[in-house]
């Protein structure tokens, strides 16, 4: 089993995500040591089945909520906990089993070699993704580009990524946004304008069918209408930082 991290875990939000929760909790510890699963109130049967395979394993911790509070609250929940007991990098993945957890070392290594600097996963998709999805991501990361005047968000969307806790939690704190799905875009944008800059590292995805235990929450018209409202707030944040983005952006060093 691999030796435990001492600033590094990795975190996963879950929220009812049927059976696929537990490959994707298994093969994050066979890359891993610590794994912290937050439970974001689900109903299903996983609170209880994650519970049993942390009394088994002493590298994964499982925090339950008592309700729905939604991805970005799940994952602010987790990072107030681990900051307290030292760790000062946390990456995300989610439960349904999308992510790679093959490449959580190498995530994890890009971040300890550039520990200021947050690693964002870059997409590639195969034949199992939507292509609406694969379409609508596009407009999503032309304006996080726009909104940060383009300074290197590979992929605004996806959520397999490792970020220094410190300056997340700093700007989640200090706003009431970035609680729900709208989180993934929202933190890569907002952590540009705090200086944090992107480094991007390609990820294969895969979207699994219902008949493969696949689980989506994802709903058309509310996520899209949730991300057009936000990247509304953050146009209109972007131009009050204008001068201060185009100053680090282009000015001398």
């Amino acid at each position: 089993m691999n030796l435990p991290s001492a600033t590094h875990l990795v975190l996963i939000p879950s929220f009812n995500p049927g059976a696929k929760v537990y490959e994707t909790v298994r093969g994050a510890r066979a890359h891993w040591n610590p794994v912290w699963v937050v439970v974001d109130g689900s109903t299903d049967d996983t609170p209880a089945g994650l519970a049993a395979l942390a009394a088994e394993d002493a590298g994964l911790r499982v925090i339950v909520l008592a309700e729905n509070r939604g991805k970005g609250a799940a994952v602010l929940h987790g990072i107030d906990l681990a900051v307290q007991v030292g760790y000062t990098h946390a990456l995300t993945m989610d439960a349904d089993g999308q992510h790679p957890a093959a490449m959580i070392p190498d995530f994890m290594a890009t971040s300890a070699a550039h520990p200021a600097s947050m690693v964002l996963g870059v997409p590639r998709f195969d034949a199992s993704a939507p292509a609406l999805r694969v379409r609508g991501r596009r407009i999503s990361n032309w304006w996080a580009n726009l909104e940060t005047l383009w300074s290197g968000i590979g992929d605004s969307l996806f959520g397999f990524r490792v970020y220094p806790i410190e300056p997340l939690r700093k700007l989640m704190r200090r706003q009431r946004w970035m609680r729900r799905f709208d989180f993934d875009p929202e933190a890569a944008v907002r952590m540009c304008w705090a200086g944090v800059s992107p480094v991007n590292l390609s990820a294969p995805v895969r979207y699994f069918r219902p008949d493969e235990g696949g689980v989506s929450h994802f709903n058309y018209l509310r996520d899209n209408a949730l991300l057009t409202w936000m990247h509304g707030r953050l146009l209109l944040g972007f131009l009050l930082r204008l001068p201060v983005l185009i100053a680090r952006r282009f000015g001398p060093g």
